[in-house]
């Protein structure tokens, strides 16, 4: 029923060395999660500077919430890029649709560092920012899922939370870049400078990055065999996607509630702070730099101790304590730096569990021959119905004075993940791990 040999020999896989060729594939892989976080977690902390210059508005909270909206657009067209570049990837091969995915994010970036505002061109400044946020959406629609699913397929069997924890460190340290920058510039060039143009060396700097990465990805290695390919057409790849139906239902709610906690504690919190409760931005930005370093190093950890180990069943304690710990946020409810402090990083243990693992468990629920499609298609469903709309939910909520709706939302997606994944796992199995 699997497509891999699990739980014998995890212990010696796990201790097996990697190839140099395998290892800078990871590197090029990892990366690209790294630029793709960047950039997104960028815009959304820079979106109180950001909304004033491309939708004006006499309340800075509706500019906020306008360029929060299209943050949101950006995710809905994520099912879009899962469905297309996923589908190339399980019949052309992952390393191109890898390649096309990074050098798509790298020039968006670019065309968003340079782009006029409002003031400049009318209305066409938010239109251009609208569209380069769809093809970024289209772009990372496949870049998180595909990446981690290559990943999987390059390390022999039993690696899966080494890849875990390395994918995830890559991923938090785009995080942590996009809140260290963010810091340094609103530190170095004060509130107003970054609120007339400083916010634009931030999506400088991940276009610098970006090319660099599309480097590095001209030699990632093919996991593709090519009788696998030669066999594998469009209609071969839906007809094992609708197949597994049950399985990218599942998807979509295990990547769903880890995205909308995770929003909620990496953009959602820090601009209500900035937003709402009128907190010094350099000090949310301080904190959410604190917050990178938790999680990157913590998934490094995680990643360690559960290599060789049963990946399904840490994901379904770690999933189980979110379900508590979401209602951490509800202990910010008026101003203050120490209160803000305190719901941020007391989240914090519980998301790097969760998003350490939730994208290997995804890839483990699809077959090889139709795992690009399927994990992207669930992915980018789960991203963009929850974890896009989770920081704009969050403020709106706030703005009504009814943030007790929010935790309750993210802990019944956190049951929901667990109820749908067992389901998943004892009709169609497991691909990857154990």
């Amino acid at each position: 029923m699997t497509d891999t040999v699990v739980k014998n020999g995890l212990e010696s896989a796990r201790k097996s060395r990697l190839s140099p060729e395998v290892r800078r594939g990871l590197l090029g892989l990892g990366l690209g999660n790294t630029l793709e976080w960047y950039d997104w977690m960028v815009f959304g902390l820079l979106s109180a500077f950001i909304g004033p210059k491309f939708f004006p508005s006499q309340d800075p909270t509706a500019a906020t919430l306008n360029a929060l909206a299209v943050f949101a657009v950006g995710f809905a067209f994520r099912p879009l890029g899962g469905v297309l570049l996923g589908t190339f990837a399980d019949r052309i091969g992952r390393r191109k649709v890898m390649l096309w995915s990074i050098m798509m994010m790298a020039i968006t970036t670019l065309v968003i560092a340079l782009c006029p505002t409002y003031q400049q061109i009318g209305g066409a400044a938010g239109i251009i920012l609208l569209v380069c946020r769809i093809v970024q959406g289209i772009s990372t629609g496949v870049e998180a899922p595909l990446s981690t699913a290559h990943a999987v397929e390059l390390v022999p069997v039993g690696r899966e939370g080494f890849v875990a924890g390395i994918i995830s460190f890559f991923v938090n340290s785009g995080i942590l870049l996009a809140s260290l920058v963010s810091y340094l510039c609103s530190l170095m060039l004060s509130g107003a400078v970054m609120a007339d143009w400083g916010w634009r060396v931030p999506f400088v700097v991940g276009a610098i990055f970006g090319f660099i990465v599309v480097y590095l990805r001209r030699t990632l290695p093919e996991t593709m065999r090519p009788e696998e390919l030669a066999d594998n057409s469009s209609k071969a790849v839906w007809g094992g996607v609708r197949k597994h139906w049950l399985s990218v239902l599942a998807i979509t709610f295990v990547v769903g509630a880890a995205q909308a906690y995770n929003y909620a504690w990496n953009t959602g919190l820090p601009t209500a702070a900035r937003s709402g409760f009128k907190e010094d931005a350099t000090a949310v930005f301080a904190l959410t730099t604190v917050l990178g370093v938790v999680l990157v190093i913590g998934s490094l950890v995680v990643g360690k101790f559960t290599d060789g180990k049963s990946i399904s069943k840490w994901f379904l304690v770690t999933r189980a304590l979110s379900i508590p710990s979401v209602f951490l946020m509800l202990m910010y409810f008026r101003p203050g730096i120490g209160g803000f402090a305190a719901v941020l990083l007391g989240g914090s243990v519980v998301l790097v569990l969760n998003m350490t693992l939730y994208n290997v468990v995804t890839s483990s629920l699809m077959p090889k021959s139709c795992r690009g499609a399927g994990t992207s298609l669930g992915y980018g469903i789960g991203v963009a119905v929850f974890g896009g709309t989770a920081s704009y939910l969050l403020v709106w909520l706030q703005s009504m004075n009814a943030s007790w709706i929010f935790p309750v939302y993210v802990a019944v997606l956190s049951v929901l993940s667990i109820v749908f994944y067992l389901l998943a796992r004892r009709k169609n199995g497991i691909f990857v791990g154990s």
